[in-house]
């Protein structure tokens, strides 16, 4: 039997101490390179998008592609390009050190990448710490408030 899988991630991540470095100049650049990575992996990225400080990423990972591997090649391969196009991220500090992955039902999809697509008015009320708070809560997920800036 050959292996068949439908698990839709939102993964976000943002920068370190949330220092804001994405712009309208240098987003797409970026956005499109993450999804360069995922593709390269033979995974689907359905929307790469985010704001000033943090990303996330609607996606379907290949079944031999582990989330975590996903996550460090994408901030490692990423964090290289910007230091390469360091004009255009000027205010750059690094990936802060975790990340934030839960999983949704593919009758979801529409849902998620209208909400990334929505980022830049959905921040205007919402900060990236509060909205990373409100989807650990709504997955029930454990953490110590301390680690979520690192």
């Amino acid at each position: 039997m050959s292996t068949y899988t439908q698990i839709l991630y939102q993964v976000v991540f943002g920068s370190k101490d949330y220092t804001p470095f994405l712009t309208t100049e240098n987003e797409n650049m970026l956005f499109a390179y993450i999804a360069g990575i995922l593709k390269n992996k033979s995974c689907h990225s359905y929307i790469v998008g985010g704001t000033s400080n943090h990303i996330h990423i609607i996606t379907h990972l290949h079944p031999t592609v582990a989330l975590s591997a996903a996550i460090k090649d994408i901030k490692m391969a990423s964090h290289k390009m910007i230091l390469e196009n360091g004009a255009l991220f000027s205010h750059f500090p690094g990936w802060q050190v975790g990340y934030g992955a839960f999983t949704y039902s593919i009758s979801s999809k529409a849902r998620l990448i209208r909400y990334v697509e929505n980022q830049k008015d959905h921040h205007n009320v919402c900060s990236y710490k509060e909205e990373l708070i409100h989807m650990l809560k709504e997955h029930s997920v454990d953490f110590t408030d301390e680690y979520l800036i690192t």
